[in-house]
């Protein structure tokens, strides 16, 4: 890339929306409080935003909670999990290594990001890590900032329907993420921005800064250690 003009030696302009990398994320929990459930299943999709897909990669989670071993897994007959199936399955240390592998250098982006982006920041904490205040994406508020006057549904399945993208597996992980990562290059084309600059002027759709994440190696068992209690305090709160 070559710097703009007036910029200083060196400096790269940042990329414009069809060039910038998108990790879309969807999330299978327990239940609805990031505090109290876990996340089963996960899946990142990485495209750019003229909709190249450039990585698809998804994991079942074991759901434990500290000493007390497999934790419970919720509303099976909407997500179709079991504990019996899952008791096989990685733990979220186990998995957090590939996750944050493929978010870092990457706009965070999900269909109700907060809900995504609660489970995943508060998973990270209790295995030590200290997540940043990533740039985070959320393609619901964009399709409803395209909807000025609230004439449609914005739920990721009538989303779907309006680009003609199908969704084989609701609430499958991979499934919902492809979904979500199909109907992204739709909705950056109808916005009309050129930067992210741009698109975060757009009904509040783009929250946090940045994209570089920490390492992928496993924290030290003291970090972990850490970050479990500060998971802990935030509980308790």
């Amino acid at each position: 890339m070559t710097a703009p003009a007036g910029a200083p030696p060196g400096a790269h302009r940042p990329p414009s929306i069809p060039e910038q990398r998108f990790a879309v994320v969807d999330v299978e929990t327990s239940g609805l409080s990031a505090r109290r459930h876990r996340i089963l299943q996960i899946a990142v999709v990485t495209v750019r935003g003229d909709g190249t897909v450039l990585d698809r990669w998804s994991s079942e989670v074991r759901p434990t909670f500290g000493r007390l071993g497999l934790g419970r897994v919720g509303p099976s007959h909407i997500h179709g999990l079991t504990a019996r199936g899952l008791r096989h399955a990685p733990s979220w240390a186990e998995v957090a290594p590939a996750l944050l592998d493929r978010l870092d250098g990457a706009v965070f982006c999900a269909h109700n990001v907060r809900f995504d982006w609660a489970f995943v920041r508060r998973g990270l904490e209790r295995a030590g890590y200290r997540p940043p205040d990533a740039t985070r994406l959320c393609t619901m508020r964009l399709s409803r900032a395209l909807d000025p006057d609230h004439e449609q549904s914005h739920r990721l399945a009538d989303v779907a329907q309006r680009y003609g993208v199908p969704i084989d597996r609701p609430h499958d992980a991979l499934a919902d993420a492809e979904a979500t990562s199909a109907v992204l290059p739709h909705l950056l084309a109808a916005s009309g921005a050129a930067s992210l600059g741009e698109l975060g002027t757009i009904g509040g759709c783009l929250e946090g800064q940045g994209t570089r994440w920490p390492s992928p190696r496993r924290p030290p068992f003291a970090d972990r250690l850490n970050g479990r209690l500060r998971a802990t305090r935030r509980t308790r709160r």
